[in-house]
């Protein structure tokens, strides 16, 4: 069974976001980029499969900007056989929007006949949350959402679910698409010996145009802007104090 693995290249976690000064959008310039943090789960649950013989091959996906190689040169680090980056822009500024990534895995997949498709549950610089959503209406597979463990029987996949109220766990029929959540595995560190080894993988490189998508953005972003700063708290020298600045404030 062939795992894919779609993987997105992201302002690292630990950057601290600027928007720009017109408010059209992020300042990208100068910034350290990684991998989306959601992927890197993805791709490490994908290893894992591998490793118990359950997976054959585990595919990286990247679509984006030239620059994603480096994302992918992370990922075969990790323990993926390959990767495909799809070129879709040249600005380093433009997201591709989650329906167009989803026709283009949606392409990926009927090219490659994978059996099981991991992807993080959402990117952390959009937060849509709806590219694994859509690529399962465009397959028609079944799919598991915020998935916190994921077992394979046979054409089965059990899959826990982060839910509201606790946990859920449901069982599909493979192929399927499952996004993944954080408490789902602890993704491993590439060594350097991987690293060095990572660089003589295979690593195709595409055009939207090889797959007859277009990627034109349907959305238009109006404006960016930083989020309110907060208030500084207010010390108080009892619970009594505390219940009346409550009161005050209306908030009980």
């Amino acid at each position: 069974m062939k795992v894919l693995v779609p993987v997105k290249r992201v302002i690292d976690y630990n950057v601290k976001v600027r928007v720009k000064a017109d408010g059209s959008g992020v300042d990208l310039a100068n910034v350290k980029m990684s991998m989306n943090p959601f992927d890197e789960i993805a791709v490490e649950e994908a290893i894992r499969l591998k490793e118990k013989g359950v997976a054959e091959e585990v595919i990286a996906v990247s679509i984006g900007v030239k620059q994603a190689q480096e994302t992918l040169r992370t990922a075969l680090a990790m323990g993926a056989d390959r990767a495909i980056l799809i070129v879709a822009t040249d600005d380093v500024h433009t997201d591709i929007e989650p329906l167009a990534v989803a026709k283009l895995l949606k392409a990926v997949i009927d090219e490659e006949q994978p059996g099981l498709v991991l992807c993080g549950k959402q990117a952390i610089d959009n937060d849509m949350n709806a590219t694994g959503q859509m690529l399962a209406a465009l397959t028609g597979w079944a799919q598991a959402t915020f998935a916190s463990k994921v077992e394979i029987d046979g054409d089965h996949a059990s899959v826990t679910r982060e839910v509201d109220g606790g946990l859920q766990t449901i069982k599909v029929k493979m192929p399927a698409i499952v996004s993944v959540d954080l408490r789902l595995n602890e993704p491993r560190y590439a060594s350097l010996p991987n690293i060095m080894k990572a660089k003589k993988k295979p690593l195709d490189e595409k055009t939207p145009d090889d797959y007859g998508v277009d990627v034109a953005p349907r959305l238009e972003i109006v404006k960016t802007t930083e989020p309110e700063e907060r208030k500084a708290g207010e010390m108080v020298g009892s619970v009594d104090e505390l219940v009346a600045k409550l009161k005050e404030a209306g908030a009980v």
